[in-house]
């Protein structure tokens, strides 16, 4: 049986900054929440190479930020089964402790990006810096809805 995402998130301990990833095949959108696990922001879009780059980079970005843990977006089906997006964000997980050892949580991120794109169209955003910044806002929203959850459970 799974671990749920409290079962996962115990790993964090009760504070420290957490990293949030949304898991693109071409981009993985990063955010960054508080040490006290407050307000979740974004940071930066990376373009997708390799594994190994593509790790070492959030590592640099753990590192900087002194981050004890991850909440990556699991892209669950509607009917909340697992398809092909999600078997690899968990192989992605599974592989990144070769470079960057963090504990990892997975977030459902279903309608995510979807309701950051409409976010951002009602803020006004054009199209092309939407494009720009579709990814690492999904990433604030998958972080967010976790610390939020993980308030919850620490009341």
């Amino acid at each position: 049986m799974t671990e749920t995402f409290e079962q996962q998130a115990g790993a964090f301990g009760l504070s420290g900054a957490l990293l949030g990833l949304d898991l693109g095949e071409k981009t993985i959108g990063v955010a960054v929440c508080d040490p006290a696990r407050q307000v979740a922001t974004p940071v930066e879009t990376i373009r997708r190479k390799k594994f190994t780059p593509d790790a070492e980079r959030l590592k640099l970005l753990a590192e900087e930020r002194k981050v004890v843990g991850l909440v990556l977006g699991l892209p669950r089906n509607m009917d909340g089964t697992e398809g092909p997006r999600a078997q690899s964000t968990r192989a992605f997980a599974r592989n990144l402790p070769r470079i960057l050892d963090l504990p990892v949580a997975f977030w459902d991120e279903r309608l995510s990006t979807v309701a950051m794109e409409r976010e951002l169209i009602a803020l006004d955003t054009s199209r092309a810096k939407r494009a720009d910044k579709i990814d690492e806002a999904a990433a604030t929203f998958i972080l967010q809805g976790a610390i939020d959850r993980l308030r919850g459970l620490n009341k």
